[in-house]
């Protein structure tokens, strides 16, 4: 499949995307991947939505869980799932918006890291005896 074409690949989709396609294929909730990996749905969650990421050993069974190559969730090449059917082609304005829609994700997880390291530093200051 070229790139053009591979919804779940590195340039179309996160980590994230990949877990809840391949999750959904295989017929399962949020709340039965994460009973069965051990972990609660939280952590499904925060996966999905790609705040945080498994471990190797979360990993490895997942992939086998959910029938994909460990590799293929974390790039989206290997042995994976094809592209969702739809009933045409994708217009080009809502890949587009997908685009802006993934872009503003990226900030937004950006500006929380920094956020999160400002505060950091704020709280360290506001802790040292003057």
């Amino acid at each position: 499949m070229n790139d053009e074409t591979d919804w779940f690949g590195p340039e179309a989709a996160t980590f994230g995307d990949r877990v809840a396609g391949a999750r959904e294929a295989a017929g399962m909730t949020q709340s039965q991947l994460a009973r069965r990996l051990g972990v609660k749905k939280a952590t499904i969650v925060a996966w999905e939505d790609d705040l945080s990421e498994p471990r190797a050993n979360r990993l490895s069974m997942m992939a086998g869980m959910l029938n994909v190559s460990i590799m293929w969730l974390i790039t989206g090449e290997g042995e994976g799932m094809d592209a969702p059917t739809a009933p045409g082609e994708m217009d080009s304005e809502l890949v587009s918006l997908v685009a802006e829609i993934r872009s503003i994700r990226g900030e937004m997880r950006s500006s929380a890291e920094r956020l999160a390291r400002v505060e950091k530093v704020l709280r360290q200051k506001l802790e040292q005896p003057e």
